[in-house]
């Protein structure tokens, strides 16, 4: 989403370090610059005139002028700045008090609030809660019943609404069922509209009076730009939301509504959607988001993805196969779905630090999840014994794979070349010994005693 205005801030960045000593002129030029590049990505004006003129305040002063790397220095307060711009720290959604705890999803339609809701329902479910999903969208043809297919994917209850029942009494009695049941946590997916409907914000503003709600989450379409942050601020007047999500952020929109909406209302965003998979929902970290478009990656989301995707007792008994020699194709399989679980290969690229500054990847495609599908086609093609021995893949074999397929025999070719080239470079790897560079043979000296101790 913010590959342009990455683009953009690191070319300001790079003229900046250039300089061994920065004068104010230089500053203020580097400024008209960053300004350009956030109004061009659809930042609010208000917002971007604030930012700017925070920024120059600092940086024009002893704190950059006097340093020994200026440049560096400007980039550091514009990467504070941006952090408070976004909110400072990640803000938890507020479970205490007596359950079941209530949340509401608000937002215009297509926003994404029934699959947002079956996400957060999802995402709590797996940190322990009781959770039970509310269908109070009366109005929308099937929005009952895709609520109900969520909840039923993800082992997740869902309350038995009906399209003839008033919203505020669904809501009461999903209470009354949650208290009775023993569910900690109720959400409650609310009617969209098309646009600010006064008639329908009563209703939320009923439900709200009706039932005890502890967070009032507004979903909004990072897509859609400046339109979310002035729905947004519209929501908050008349609702106070405690917080915002904002769905599809893996799209290629400017980005403007993430970085405008929480000064605008002056509410958190809580969590990001980065994909149509139901574990596609992230906490929001503004910092992280600062350093992914500052282009310094984003390695602790990177973590937290792979830590939730690997399978400990798998990742021991690959170690085992991989020193015994033992790596199948079977194996090499299940680490292609593993990746796929992480995200796009864009997003996971994105978030390894120094990716975009590399030239060489400039003019390079960029990469397509359809090859991993490819993959994924041409190995469960083949028999378990070409799997667990692939020098027996003969010309008539890789033809008949590529059939089975539905792909080419240079496609199959591909996989055979990239797993073996897998097992060559496991074997070196296995080969070195700790500290030192393994496998050659050679004695190595002594190191005198009494050094490095």
């Amino acid at each position: 989403m913010f590959e342009n205005l990455s683009d953009r801030l690191n070319k300001v960045f790079k003229n900046l370090r250039g300089h061994g000593k920065l004068s104010e002129a230089n500053i203020q030029e580097s400024l008209r610059e960053v300004r350009m590049a956030l109004l061009e990505a659809d930042v609010n004006f208000k917002v971007v005139k604030e930012f700017v003129s925070s920024i120059s305040k600092r940086a024009v002063g002893h704190e950059v002028l006097d340093s020994l790397s200026p440049g560096q220095q400007v980039v550091k307060i514009v990467h504070e700045e941006l952090i408070e711009l976004l909110g400072g720290k990640a803000e938890p959604l507020n479970l205490t008090g007596k359950p079941p705890v209530i949340i509401m999803m608000a937002g215009l339609q297509g926003s994404g609030k029934t699959t947002t809701s079956g996400k957060l329902a999802g995402m709590l479910k797996k940190q322990g809660r009781k959770v039970y999903l509310v269908p109070a969208d009366v109005y929308r043809p099937a929005a009952i019943e895709q609520l109900k297919v969520l909840g039923k994917s993800i082992d997740v209850p869902v309350h038995p609404s009906q399209a003839e029942q008033d919203p505020v009494t669904i809501c009461r009695n999903a209470v009354m069922a949650a208290k009775a049941n023993h569910y900690d946590t109720l959400i409650i997916d609310t009617a969209g509209r098309l646009h600010v409907d006064e008639k329908l914000m009563a209703e939320l503003t009923n439900i709200k009076a009706a039932v005890d709600l502890a967070e009032i989450l507004f979903v909004a379409d990072a897509m859609t730009g400046q339109d979310a942050v002035t729905v947004a601020d519209k929501f908050n007047q008349d609702l106070a939301i405690t917080g915002v999500v904002l769905t599809k952020m893996e799209g290629d929109a400017r980005g403007g509504a993430a970085l405008s909406i929480k000064k605008v209302t002056n509410r958190p965003i809580k969590f990001v959607g980065t994909g149509e998979s139901l574990d596609a929902l992230e906490i929001f970290h503004p910092d992280r988001l600062a350093s992914r478009i500052l282009g310094m990656g984003d390695i602790l989301t990177l973590i937290e993805k792979a830590e939730e995707v690997v399978d400990k007792k798998k990742a021991d008994k690959l170690v085992k196969k991989i020193n015994k020699n033992a790596f199948t194709l079977d194996d090499f399989l299940d680490q292609i779905r593993q990746i796929k679980k992480m995200g796009s290969l864009e997003q996971i690229m994105s978030m390894i630090p120094g990716i975009n500054k590399m030239k060489q990847l400039k003019n390079m495609p960029k990469p397509d999840d359809r090859e991993l599908v490819k993959i994924e086609a041409v190995i469960q093609s083949m028999t378990l014994k070409e799997r667990r021995k692939y020098q027996m893949i003969n010309a008539s074999r890789r033809q008949r794979i590529a059939k089975g397929s539905g792909t080419t025999v240079q496609d199959v070719n591909k996989v055979i070349k990239s797993y073996a080239e897998m097992v060559k470079m496991m074997k070196k790897m296995k080969g070195r010994k700790p500290g030192g560079f393994g496998g050659s043979g050679k004695k190595r000296r002594k190191r005198p005693k009494g050094l490095f101790r």
